[in-house]
């Protein structure tokens, strides 16, 4: 299979896969949307929730970098630039969702 082939499925299947999430994350966003600090705290404490949060985030992240570097690959034509571009993004995509998730399980 071609590379760019495998990057589109990677795409579809990613963007499939982040319509349950957002949905969880949107019902569960407006339940605690008028909440205190602590019972938010409480929400992101149980597990299921650390779980399916922690999904959504790299889901979300790893989508966002395909998507971007298909970007990259449209709109920047110097090759060292996109690859620096690429790298970078892929960086962030590993970074901030474990920022994220070593946070959200080190909250309680």
């Amino acid at each position: 299979m071609h590379s760019s082939t495998k990057k589109w499925l990677f795409t579809k299947i990613s963007s499939l896969a982040l319509i349950p999430f957002y949905i969880w994350f949107i019902v569960n966003l407006v339940k605690i949307y008028d909440n205190d600090y602590q019972q938010i705290i409480d929400f992101f404490s149980t597990q299921p929730s650390k779980i399916l949060f922690s999904l959504f985030v790299v889901i979300a992240y790893f989508f966002y970098a395909l998507t971007m570097s298909e970007i990259f690959e449209d709109y920047i034509s110097n090759d060292k630039i996109k690859n620096v571009a690429n790298k970078t993004i892929n960086l962030f995509a590993i970074v901030i969702p474990l920022i994220t998730i070593i946070g959200i399980f080190n909250l309680s």
